[in-house]
């Protein structure tokens, strides 16, 4: 039901004043590929965004679409679908007639017919069959943004940009919701852009992630890729938690609660170092003449995360299965030391 482009960005730049939103930002996704921008507030991703709908002008660059430099393009004009964080339907129209609406304004003037067997198709996708005629107030918050979806997807767009769709929305709706999106994307093979602030939005429906600060595309990789292998610090301390043990770097390995572990490359070669080492990385058992204690244990359903204090004071965090955390409760004594895993290193001080 849609097509799919191959987008290229190259060298977004974006002043606002004195602050630059984009500092020479390059991607190129790949034709039915989902690529999600992740970062903190101000990092210059919802930019990126609306740039490439052309709802935001550039100081410099261009933006390609199969080819075709749509750079100085209208927004009408670029062939794209978006879904904003606010809902943005129509509240006197019914929920068939809001994924209608882009329908009716293509220059081709689709029968009414045709329109209103393409918003049934778009809401059966979606699963709201049975609410074609509700009116937005009618509906709940997710079934909004799924309508959002319907309308954004009904006009078949070459891309499909999402600015934060579920930032509204409880956490169970999100869940179902990005769940939901993801299906319908690879269904439809559609090229598209997500814009979040959500990492494990963002890691657990993304092709690849590229994490932004200040303008600048850190690193974009398969979301595994980028937890497992982070190249910069940023990117090691922004995506999931991490603890930082400080400990002698040398040879490509950093020496650190008592192991010796290897470095991810980018991280400081030698000297004093700080170790950006993930919970999970953490073993623990329990052990009477261990080097920790349990200082508390926190259950978090199919995981527990326990805040552990070694004996020279260093406080750690680890994260293990919930079955092999039973009975280390706060004063447990634990030996705890690393699995064989890399691990990205930054410049101590």
């Amino acid at each position: 039901m849609s097509s799919s482009a191959y987008v290229q960005l190259v060298d977004l730049v974006k002043h606002f004043g004195k602050v630059k939103a984009l500092d020479g930002l390059t991607i190129d996704i790949a034709e039915g590929e989902l690529v999600a921008l992740l970062g903190p507030s101000g990092c210059g991703k919802t930019t990126a965004l609306r740039a490439l709908a052309g709802l935001q002008g550039l100081d410099r660059g261009q933006m390609i679409v199969d080819g075709k430099d749509v750079t100085f393009h209208n927004a009408n004009k670029r062939g794209m679908g978006m879904v904003f964080q606010a809902y943005s339907l129509f509240p006197h129209m019914t929920a068939r007639e809001n994924v209608e609406y882009g329908l009716k304004l293509r220059a081709n003037k689709i029968a009414a017919d045709n329109r209103k067997a393409r918003s049934g198709e778009l809401l059966d996708l979606v699963g709201l069959s049975s609410h074609a005629n509700h009116y937005p107030y009618q509906l709940s918050g997710g079934q909004q943004q799924r309508i959002a979806l319907a309308r954004a997807l009904a006009i078949s767009p070459k891309v499909l940009l999402l600015d934060e769709p579920l930032s509204a929305l409880d956490a169970k709706v999100r869940t179902q919701l990005r769940e939901e999106i993801r299906r319908i994307q690879v269904e439809l093979g559609t090229t598209t852009l997500f814009v979040t602030h959500d990492q494990e939005e963002a890691l657990s429906i993304a092709d690849r992630v590229g994490v932004m600060r200040n303008g600048v595309l850190e690193q974009i990789a398969a979301p595994a890729e980028l937890y497992d292998r982070p190249r910069t610090a940023f990117v090691a301390e922004f995506v999931g938690l991490t603890n930082p043990i400080a400990g002698k770097v040398s040879g490509g390995t950093i020496e650190i609660l008592g192991g010796v572990v290897k470095t991810l490359p980018g991280s400081v070669t030698s000297g004093d170092g700080i170790a950006l080492v993930r919970p999970e990385s953490i073993d623990v058992v329990a052990s009477k003449s261990g080097n920790a204690t349990v200082f508390s244990a926190s259950f978090l359903g199919a995981t527990c995360r326990l805040s552990i204090s070694l004996n020279d004071g260093t406080r750690v965090t680890a994260q293990l299965p919930s079955p092999e955390a039973a009975g280390l409760g706060a004063g447990a004594p634990v030996k705890v030391s690393l699995l064989d895993l890399p691990v990205f290193v930054k410049a101590a001080g």
